[in-house]
């Protein structure tokens, strides 16, 4: 029977979800305003070179998202899903504002550059702990069944993330003149991030723990280490194989999509913009509703159905993309490819923590996520462009359809995880696909 959510389950989604909407809002206004800045920290006479010295910076924190899944993954698992959410935001906000006060390279040279390099290594660890730290808090602290509701509100706030810091863009673009913005204006969007990560800090320090985390008696000395993780190797790998395809489809359709509308289909940036912004708000809508569906009918069916819908639906509706000739028929696409992506954005939170024990729980999601997320995720745009600058575009649509169905022989052979009693899954057994029989105990 249906059952409307406390206040205080509704303050725990706000709480725990609430930093990935920081984080996500300073990974993409750096992106966004990369051009901006990039002049202020290298040499002048070349833009491109200050670009790609800009771009390479960027880089460096989706390299530190696996260092920092795995350690702020043994602080979670060793001290608590407090103490790392509490953590990963110190981190985001530290990064923030480094990056706002960051001088230039007339006033300190390379210094600056030093700077932004340090504050991207920051929030790279940072980002690679927020999501297995928050994922692992919204799935143990919600009602068993309303898991798949409560975790998506991961995405919701990521979203909200991007759509904040494309808002503020658009905003402080049509405020503000071209010279301002590549003089001081480009430090707003940060100072904004440092004082949001200040907000959730806030929030954060007075939550509670969650009650399955802290009834947990497994007080092993080897709680959040990779030794107890390669127990769970299966259960490791496949987190790997099931983020594969819907991490790839997530970037593509999110981050990449405004850059793709502009360059390869010929749409002014402005209703490129303004297509992935609207898409975002219904993406954010999707996401609840899907993760509710996902307690009624199971989490497979859902991934199920995004495997199929990414394999077979990526390349025509990619394709169709390329030869849009406005905002109407782009938007079309570009939900339609939203709406299939829902499937595993949706419910990916919780379907990851529901695989592994108390004890490993936090380290399990954050560090094979966090690879995964670096080698396909984030390096979606990279190969997309490759494949453009090559002169064969179409081999990207077909790089994501097959990711899409690597993941899908994944979805088909694991075992469904909604009904698990996370407070009961013991230690040096999960729910990995392969044979022998699942010893973890239902809820009643």
């Amino acid at each position: 029977m249906y059952r409307p959510m406390g206040r205080q389950h509704w303050k725990k989604i706000w709480v725990g979800s609430a930093g990935n909407m920081v984080e996500w809002f300073d990974w993409f206004v750096y992106a966004s305003f990369a051009t901006y800045f990039a002049g202020a920290f290298f040499p002048s006479g070349n833009p491109t070179a200050q670009l790609m010295n800009t771009a390479g910076i960027f880089a460096v924190g989706f390299f530190m998202r696996p260092v920092g899944g795995w350690l702020l993954g043994r602080v979670g698992d060793r001290k608590g899903r407090k103490a790392a959410l509490t953590l990963t935001v110190t981190l985001m906000s530290a990064s923030a504002v480094l990056i706002a006060v960051a001088p230039t390279y007339s006033v300190a040279g390379y210094g600056g550059a030093l700077v932004l390099l340090v504050a991207r290594l920051l929030q790279g660890l940072s980002v690679g702990g927020e999501y297995a730290a928050s994922a692992t808090y919204l799935t143990e602290a919600s009602d068993p069944s309303r898991r798949g509701f409560a975790s998506s509100f991961q995405y919701v706030s990521m979203t909200a993330g991007q759509i904040a810091g494309l808002g503020l863009q658009i905003i402080l673009q049509r405020t503000m003149s071209d010279d301002a913005l590549h003089s001081y204006g480009w430090r707003i969007p940060f100072i904004v991030g440092a004082l949001g990560a200040a907000v959730v800090f806030y929030l954060r320090r007075t939550m509670l723990e969650t009650e399955v985390y802290a009834e947990d008696t497994s007080h092993s000395a080897e709680r959040g280490t990779l030794r107890a993780l390669w127990r769970h190797k299966r259960e490791a790998f496949l987190v790997i194989a099931l983020t594969m395809g819907g991490t790839v489809a997530y970037y593509t359709y999110t981050t990449y999509l405004t850059k793709y509308l502009s360059n390869s289909a010929g749409l002014s940036k402005q209703t490129a913009t303004l297509v992935s912004f609207t898409a975002l708000i219904v993406f954010a809508c999707l996401q609840p509703l899907a993760g509710a569906l996902s307690d009624r009918v199971g989490r497979r069916p859902l991934l199920i159905t995004f495997a199929i819908g990414s394999t077979f639906l990526t390349v025509p509706i990619m394709t169709l993309l390329k030869h849009v000739d406005g905002y109407w028929p782009a938007l079309g696409l570009a939900l339609l490819a939203l709406v299939v992506v829902t499937g595993y954005t949706s419910i990916n939170a919780c379907v990851k923590a529901e695989l592994f024990p108390t004890g490993i729980r936090a380290l399990g999601v954050a560090l094979p996520y966090a690879i995964a997320n670096a080698l396909f995720g984030g390096t979606a745009e990279y190969v997309a462009l490759w494949f453009k600058k090559g002169g064969i575009e179409s081999g990207f649509y077909w790089y994501v359809a097959a990711c899409a169905a690597v993941s899908l022989v994944v979805y088909v052979t694991m075992r469904e995880t909604k009904d698990l009693d996370l407070a009961r899954v013991k230690a040096g057994e999960g729910t990995g696909a392969g044979d022998g029989e699942s010893t973890l105990t239902t809820a009643s």
